[in-house]
């Protein structure tokens, strides 16, 4: 009979100070999964096909430099550990490398647009991957306790939802206000890109100063080539679905956030580009976001109970199965009517909120499971491949959605414009990626969660025969002292 293990709290102030790095990572990706893609077609001007395959070109990089940031944190050997120096000296170039995604270059040129677009794409991504792998790779160094990492990833995706919302909601308005008075959409973004690139800085500092990971000692360096430890992780079965889950849950989440401000503005604001909710006089996208968001967070402890009551694989699969139905009732969303379409955000932002939290908590599980079969720990390299899968979904969303709109005669509108109307090919494209798909897509999350094989009971087995054959470990090693020192 498996009797529980004694349970290890992390102090209140540590997961707070490692949650804060979810703002950096939040910041980046709310910018480039809600708007990057709109801001490509109106405001860089490049055609949508020619964007999609920007976007599909720049993320091919991140088949490379996600994994080698990976394979190479799990061997540096410093006095600050193995990820924490990472967060030192890329934190800066971060925020700065930031800027270059939202700059749109004067040429006209369409293939000149498109070479731009994979650079400025490939180098902030670039230094994205060298904060981001580190910090993910923290998460199993700082507890082994199953659910102190569901305790931690909710701390965590509370900073996501709050800097989420805090995007989401500031960014358009600034964008509005800069065009109202005076200044254009690209200046309107730069301003955006400055204010949110320079705060995500500030937190990976934070942790480096104030987050301790296991001493290297603990653990030698593995003689173990990249090639094999990609084999060895592939073999991890609960990684296997952990990946699928994983790649589902957020192609869905980017293809509704890429889509999102096209059906508010062309669908349900009819074309105006300025469009504000009446009797609150903010812009729908800052309404509509900001109520899905904030709904998140709000339910975010919620979701943290059911999964500590019944676990995080069945509180996922409630979560998702709600969230199919929403999806297939969104496009009855008539124009014009902005109260239906911000209730339906709030409730789409009830099952976001475990779709943001249960994915990460589930996560750092399979690297408990890889290390009892292989008996080496890889953290790098698998959450290399996590940072890898999560800019690869929005890079394919991007693409898929580029693609849908550009075949379906997507046009920019005019500089300058505020009111402009889409044909009805790809209106009707619009509304079909933003509530079919998405449902179909997250069937497919339901079908892998119901599989997934690495449940409470099943992983405090792993942690319980890791401790014993630890055990063996430091007995042979005493034993082997003992004649020595005879």
């Amino acid at each position: 009979m498996d009797t529980p293990l004694a349970r290890k709290t992390l102090p209140w102030l540590t997961k707070v100070i490692y949650g804060t790095g979810d703002w950096g990572m939040a910041t980046f990706n709310t910018l480039r999964q809600i708007f990057y893609a709109i801001f490509l077609t109106d405001v860089v001007g490049l055609e949508p096909r020619l964007a999609s395959f920007a976007a599909l070109v720049g993320v091919l990089w991140d088949a490379i430099n996600d994994p080698l940031v990976g394979a190479i944190s799990d061997k540096v050997r410093s006095k600050w550990g193995r990820r924490r120096p990472f967060l030192l000296y890329f934190a800066v170039p971060y925020g700065l490398a930031f800027l270059a995604l939202w700059w749109a270059p004067p040429w006209k040129n369409q293939i000149w647009l498109m070479i731009h677009v994979m650079l400025a794409y490939a180098i902030s991504d670039t230094f994205q991957t060298l904060v981001i792998v580190p910090f993910h790779a923290l998460t199993p160094e700082i507890t082994t306790d199953y659910d102190e990492r569901t305790s931690l990833a909710g701390y965590r995706m509370f900073f996501n939802f709050i800097a989420s919302i805090i995007t989401a909601v500031v960014a358009p308005m600034i964008v509005d206000a800069t065009m109202a008075g005076g200044g254009t959409q690209q200046q309107g973004y730069v301003i955006v890109a400055t204010l949110f690139g320079a705060s995500a800085i500030i937190p990976y500092l934070l942790i480096f100063f104030a987050v301790r990971e296991k001493s290297s000692s603990e653990r030698p360096p593995e003689i173990i080539s990249f090639r094999a430890t990609l084999r060895t992780a592939w073999q991890n079965i609960p990684f296997r679905y952990a990946t699928a889950l994983y790649m589902l849950n957020w192609v869905t989440f980017d293809l509704v956030g890429v889509t999102l401000p096209y059906f508010l503005i062309y669908w349900v604001a009819q074309g105006n580009l300025l469009a504000k909710v009446p009797g609150i006089g903010m812009p729908i996208e800052s309404v509509v976001l900001g109520a899905m968001l904030i709904t998140a967070v709000i339910v975010l402890p919620f979701w943290t109970w059911l999964a500590y009551r019944i676990g995080k694989r069945k509180a996922y699969i409630i979560a998702i199965g709600f969230w199919v139905v929403l999806m297939l009732l969104i496009n009855v969303v008539p124009p014009l009517e902005y109260t239906l379409v911000i209730v339906m955000a709030v409730l789409i932002g009830i099952s976001v909120s475990a779709a943001h939290v249960l994915p990460d908590a589930i996560f750092p599980d399979v690297i408990d499971w890889d290390e009892l079969r292989t008996g080496a720990r890889h953290e790098g390299i698998y959450y290399g491949a996590k940072n890898f899968i999560r800019k690869l979904t929005t890079a394919f969303a991007i693409f898929l959605a580029l693609q849908v709109l550009g075949w379906l005669g997507y046009q920019a509108p005019p500089e300058g414009a505020t009111q402009f109307a889409q044909p009805e090919s790809a209106i009707l494209g619009i509304r079909i990626l933003t509530g079919p798909i998405a449902a179909a897509i997250l069937c497919g999350v339901l079908a892998v969660s119901w599989y997934y094989p690495l449940d409470r009971r099943q992983h405090r087995r792993v942690l319980r025969l890791l401790a014993r054959r630890q055990a063996r470990e430091a007995r042979r090693q005493a034993a082997a002292v003992q004649p020595t020192l005879d």
